[in-house]
């Protein structure tokens, strides 16, 4: 993960685009880039939905798409000091504090 974040500042070094990387501009292109993620799916039924990885232009389209929304997560954690999967192991953990398996109320079935 830290070999990418590197990558990803090099990249954007390399084309002076670090004034534009404020956590405000990344938080926004972040979403920008998790609506066009929505976008593929948004007039699809669930099976269709379940189904969209099964034709390569829609793969494409969805795994690109990942790799954006990824891409400018990194970015946004990499400009705040953030460790990505130290934040998400603690995130995981109060989870599993907040919604205990027997009993919880908060099923899903």
């Amino acid at each position: 993960m830290a070999r990418l974040q590197g990558r990803l500042a090099e990249f954007a070094a390399a084309r002076d685009w670090g004034r534009y990387h404020t956590p405000k501009n990344l938080a926004a292109a972040l979403s920008v880039e998790a609506s066009e993620l929505v976008e593929i799916f948004q007039w699809l039924t669930p099976e269709e939905s379940a189904r969209v990885m099964e034709r390569p232009d829609s793969a494409h389209r969805v795994e690109d798409e990942v790799a954006d929304v990824l891409s400018y997560l990194l970015q946004f954690c990499e400009v705040l000091g953030i460790d990505v999967l130290k934040a998400l192991a603690a995130k995981i953990e109060r989870n599993e504090k907040r919604f205990p398996v027997a009993g919880s109320g908060h099923s899903m079935k």
